[in-house]
């Protein structure tokens, strides 16, 4: 409920607008070029992570999927392939100031709140960066070269698709 106008436009020109006009710069080169991947990061929050952040940020990572796929389906013919990275819980500087405003909310320790999180993951432990680059490596691969338009979580199972 503190959120402000100021809020939801840095929020989103950041995670939405940003990843948008990325997105097109990439294409243009892309379509010269004869094809290529793009691979946009969004977040399982887009896909309804009840501990999220907050909503702006949801709403926000929501555009990145929808982007994708529709962007997916536009640059297809182009041989882009398009997709998305949903990442759940992540040991980044991102994570640990998360982990600290959710220890502020619940009024216990950062080290507890941090355990609380990893709770409700399924299996107990937080992604670490090079999870997520794991997965972009696939999708960069000739291995993923019929994968188009899909968004997929790195979240060990926190929120099903």
């Amino acid at each position: 409920m503190d959120l402000t106008e100021d809020d939801w436009d840095r929020i989103h020109n950041v995670n939405a607008r940003g990843v948008f006009f990325c997105l097109q710069g990439a294409a243009r080169v892309m379509i010269e070029q004869g094809g290529g991947r793009i691979i946009n990061i969004a977040s399982v929050a887009g896909r309804g992570y009840i501990n999220t952040s907050n909503a702006a940020y949801a709403a926000s990572k929501g555009a990145v999927i929808s982007l994708t796929k529709t962007a997916a389906q536009q640059l297809g013919p182009h041989n882009i392939n398009v997709n998305a990275i949903c990442p759940g819980v992540t040991n980044t500087p991102m994570g640990d100031a998360i982990a600290i405003v959710k220890a502020k909310e619940q009024g216990v320790s950062v080290e507890e709140a941090r355990r609380g999180a990893l709770e409700t993951i399924p299996i107990r432990r937080a992604n670490e960066p090079e999870d997520i680059a794991a997965l972009a490596v696939f999708l960069a691969s000739p291995g993923a070269r019929n994968i188009t338009a899909q968004s997929y979580n790195v979240d060990g199972g926190l929120v099903p698709c």
